[in-house]
């Protein structure tokens, strides 16, 4: 079996944000981090404030007050551009987000087709995925819903076939279980974890402990640190 390769590497990384008077208040203190590819890894949070600033810093959106990001063999630090930054967010990745943030106006098979138009891809190529997108998210039967008349869990599962139109290698997925009920979270998550099959690389932001135990991994961070790369969670 080929061996796994780090696909995501922060060394200290620190990110701090000034107020208007200068005052300095640090969000991110001294993270070191790896992750490999074809991983599941859950973030365990206590405060909102690192887990958005951690993702935006993974994806290439929030440039780092210190310390060094590769992202493969790309130093993320030393790309200044935001161009380039684009081009490398956009090819590599997308994020599953935590309200859906589908367009209401557009059915479903127009949400998760989306992204393809951008990518400038063929009507034909188009057709072939999102064919097997909503096949496997189960939904071939609402193709021309719009989100509103679908469930919640029905319109997270939209979101997670437009987060794959585009063949990432890594999904960054905030909160994919926010307010949705105990059986939809399961079905989602379930979801979630068979993407790995697809050699998808995936960081799942939670703050509930039975979302993170679908995760290979749980890494713990507390008052901006990382106190724990293989957190493991008591049953309770």
């Amino acid at each position: 079996m080929k061996k796994k390769e780090t696909i995501i590497k922060l060394e200290n990384v620190h990110k701090s944000y000034f107020l208007d008077n200068w005052e300095e208040i640090e969000v991110l203190k001294w993270i070191n981090l790896e992750i490999k590819e074809w991983e599941f890894v859950a973030l365990m949070w206590e405060s909102w404030w690192w887990k958005s600033t951690l993702l935006n810093i993974i994806a290439c959106l929030h440039p780092l007050s210190a310390g060094s990001y590769h992202l493969e063999w790309d130093d993320i630090w030393a790309v200044k551009e935001e161009d380039i930054l684009a081009f490398i967010r956009n090819k590599k990745m997308w994020f599953i987000f935590q309200q859906f943030n589908l367009l209401p106006r557009l059915s479903a098979l127009q949400n998760v087709e989306l992204p393809a138009l951008y990518h400038w891809t063929p009507e034909v190529e188009r057709l072939k995925k999102w064919e097997e997108l909503l096949k496997k998210v189960w939904l071939w039967d609402k193709l021309v819903n719009k989100p509103w008349e679908l469930s919640w869990g029905q319109q997270q599962r939209v979101s997670i076939a437009r987060s794959l139109i585009n063949d990432p290698e890594i999904l960054l997925a905030d909160e994919p279980t926010w307010a949705l009920d105990t059986v939809t979270t399961h079905e989602v998550i379930e979801l979630i974890k068979s993407l790995k099959t697809d050699w998808k690389t995936i960081v799942m932001v939670t703050h509930t402990p039975e979302v993170a135990r679908a995760a290979d991994r749980i890494i713990f961070l507390e008052d901006g640190k990382v106190t724990d790369c293989n957190y493991e969670l008591e049953d309770e």
